[in-house]
């Protein structure tokens, strides 16, 4: 080895020499003034708490709920925002929100500056629970939308029945709305206006919260109904031909039907078709060739099948009625409506609203009087059976079979309760209650031609 070589040894060694003790005394000084501390010793970073979108510790927060008769310039003048400012926000606000909808009983937010708690800087209506608007108050001044986070859970309800549907729903603390999903899931297969006291009922649905307020229901995943000792299954289940799902039963045939059993899902039966009764205005025994539905005047009445419109118009007996032909063999008509929703060449389909209850016409109350024709003949409605609509197809019946058996699981572990005392609810026969309950006293009942 020589000289040269020599010397570069040692000048590299010398150099990581110096290295390694100016890192190692890097790290002590370090150590010195920032000493490591284990991680739960270490300091929580938590974010500012938001709601709206917007940084509540930044703002003095007034939470209040808008007044009968007041109005926006009402609620900003009390926190120093000029007429001029309120103008500029109602034609903002146009295109997101009328502020003339701010209803009396609806929730709103002030946001204030914490130096100045005196002056709006946000205001936020709610409509309902889930949308919000906010009019920021600083320049330019804006309007904008937003919602709260929906969280969906996963519910069961169960109950014995010994008023209505819609009260045990109440009881048991689940959405009353849940009742009407049922109708419409039934709709063709039960009549729930011949509800039994003893019949019960399983149901897992989708229930939506806001925080931990509940905000609404939303779909049936699975159902059971025990009617006159009969269980009737229905299981949601969509394939991939299929723009949305729909309800079937065990066997995979569709719940849907030609027909609705009734036209009315807020209602209650005052009088059945018959061959002879007791006109109540006419004082006459004659045949009553149709069923009459009593229910609060304005309530929507629905096509109980597709067809077309033939008659919407007036006569004395009639009041405001309108008439459907659904094919060759089916016909409908629907009596002493208060207004009507459609017109004569008018196509409808099941379940769309064509008019409202009314009395008009030879009628003691607000009902309606639905009629049923087969094949010309008028029939009585509740004992015809129908089809049901397409089932499922063959190459989704293993798909559908694992969805159902998957949710015959989760019914079963739903353990039944009895509700009790029923007897303390009931006033009258059971022939005057819906599974909604009563509307009238019987010496109200609607009857009609």
């Amino acid at each position: 080895m020589n000289v040269k070589t020599n010397a570069v040894v040692v000048v590299v060694l010398l150099f990581i020499s110096l290295l390694t003790g100016f890192l190692s005394f890097s790290a002590f000084d370090s150590d010195k003034s920032t000493p490591l501390l284990p991680n739960h010793l270490l300091p929580e970073i938590t974010e500012s708490p938001k709601r709206f979108g917007l940084a509540l510790d930044s703002f003095d927060i007034v939470n209040e709920t808008i007044h009968r008769n007041e109005f926006l310039s009402d609620l900003l003048g009390k926190y120093q925002v000029d007429p001029v400012t309120i103008n500029t926000l109602v034609e903002k606000s146009k295109p997101v929100f009328d502020v003339r909808k701010i209803a009396a009983g609806k929730p709103y937010t002030i946001l204030t500056a914490k130096n100045n708690p005196a002056k709006a800087v946000y205001f936020v209506y709610q409509p309902n629970p889930i949308d919000y608007i906010v009019y920021d108050l600083r320049k330019p001044l804006k309007v904008y939308a937003g919602q709260n986070e929906v969280i969906t859970q996963t519910e069961t309800v169960t109950d014995t029945i010994s008023y209505s549907l819609y009260q045990s729903l109440q009881n048991k603390g689940s959405d009353p709305d849940l009742a009407v999903y049922l109708a419409d899931i039934y709709g063709g297969v039960i009549d729930f206006y011949a509800i039994d006291q003893g019949d019960w009922f399983k149901i897992q649905y989708e229930r939506q919260y806001v925080g931990d307020q509940p905000v609404g229901a939303g779909k049936i995943q699975s159902a059971v109904f025990s009617h006159h000792g009969k269980e009737f299954g229905a299981f949601y289940f969509q394939h991939a031909d299929s723009m949305k799902g729909e309800y079937y039963d065990e066997s995979g045939k569709s719940m849907r039907r030609a027909f609705l059993k009734a036209p009315l899902k807020f209602t209650r039966i005052s009088s059945r078709y018959s061959k002879r009764r007791l006109h109540p205005v006419q004082k006459v025994w004659r045949a009553h060739l149709g069923t009459d539905y009593a229910a609060p005047t304005g309530t929507p009445i629905v096509a109980t099948g597709n067809g077309v419109v033939t008659h919407s118009s007036y006569t004395r007996g009639n009041g405001n009625y309108v008439k459907i032909k659904h094919d060759k063999v089916y016909t409908t008509q629907y009596l002493h409506m208060s207004r009507r929703a459609v017109k004569a060449g008018q196509r409808v389909r099941q379940g769309q609203v064509i008019g409202y209850v009314g009395s008009t016409g030879l009628a003691t109350g607000p009902h309606v009087c639905y009629r049923f024709w087969k094949n010309g003949r008028q029939v009585d409605a509740l004992k015809q059976n129908f089809q049901s609509a397409e089932p499922i197809p063959e190459k989704y019946r293993t798909a559908f079979e694992n969805t159902v058996r998957r949710q015959k699981q989760e019914l079963a572990r739903i353990s039944m309760q009895e509700q009790v005392n029923y007897t303390a609810y009931m006033q009258g026969p059971p022939a005057l209650f819906s599974y909604f309950g009563a509307f009238n006293s019987p010496d109200q009942e609607a009857s009609q031609l």
